[in-house]
């Protein structure tokens, strides 16, 4: 194995709380400078602001970044390439829970009734479609089996997919076509980026390219009704980027243990 560049390079989306400011922070602490994206510049800069109370005054930059523009999206990329002449880490964390809450019920552990399903494909498949690319029953049944066949998954097939779910959606027939209702949109963004992931690693074999399920975690993304502390929800992450060159690529891992699809 090739020895590490002495310093390395890393871009977490979404980063300017919860598991991707944890993600953020730990990477930093092993040396490595880290830009931190948000859509937001104030809340941003802010971050950055908090993690420099830590020691990370010279290792962790802020840009702005909202992964469903384009334009963006390439400015981060100009800024990289600009900045430092590579990547090394890319971490996509940027995503929403796609769903509104009823607190109340959220409080009284009624989870099936705290959330209303929403739509967030656009940000969890489309966002980071696009930002990869520039930084470098039956029906269910079916359309699992399709993002499940890592031999012969394409990026088109994966689209496919989207596709037809977001017309059920626009149908109200997720039941009937035997898709997931609770929590749709999220479960099912999740399953695309983790298809998507077996596609990149095989365009990509020099790259490592995985995905990862960080386990229940209290987020603001999930009003604090997780069970683990986002410092054991990161250290998942951190631990798959620093993995060495000849580790695994195009899995599924479930916090620290690698998983079926």
């Amino acid at each position: 194995m090739a020895d590490q560049p002495t310093k390395r390079y890393a871009v977490v989306t979404g980063s300017n709380r919860g598991i991707g400011f944890e993600i953020c922070k730990q990477l930093a602490t092993k040396g490595m400078t880290v830009v931190l994206t948000v859509r937001d510049e104030t809340n941003g800069v802010e971050a950055v602001g908090k993690l420099k109370q830590f020691g990370f005054s010279e290792t962790v930059v802020f840009h702005r970044l909202d992964v469903t523009e384009p334009a963006s999206v390439s400015s981060l990329a100009d800024f990289v390439r600009t900045q430092f002449g590579r990547l090394d880490i890319l971490v996509n964390n940027a995503g929403n829970g796609g769903v509104t809450a009823d607190e109340d019920a959220l409080r009284d552990g009624v989870l099936g009734k705290g959330f209303r399903v929403g739509n967030e494909i656009d940000l969890n498949w489309s966002g980071t479609l696009m930002e990869t690319n520039e930084l470098s029953e039956e029906c269910l049944k079916t359309n699992y089996y399709v993002l499940g066949d890592a031999e012969n998954l394409t990026e088109d097939k994966v689209d496919q997919v989207l596709r037809i779910f977001m017309n059920d959606v626009k149908e109200d027939s997720l039941e009937a076509k035997g898709w997931p209702t609770l929590l749709a949109t999220y479960s099912i963004s999740k399953a695309a980026m983790n298809g998507y992931a077996r596609v990149l690693a095989k365009k990509y074999p020099s790259f490592q390219i995985n995905c990862v399920c960080p386990g229940s975690v209290k987020t603001d993304i999930n009003y604090n009704t997780g069970l683990l502390p986002v410092e054991e929800g990161a250290e998942s992450a951190v631990r798959l980027v620093l993995l060495p060159n000849n580790g695994p690529s195009g899995h599924f891992f479930v916090r620290m243990a690698r998983s079926e699809f």
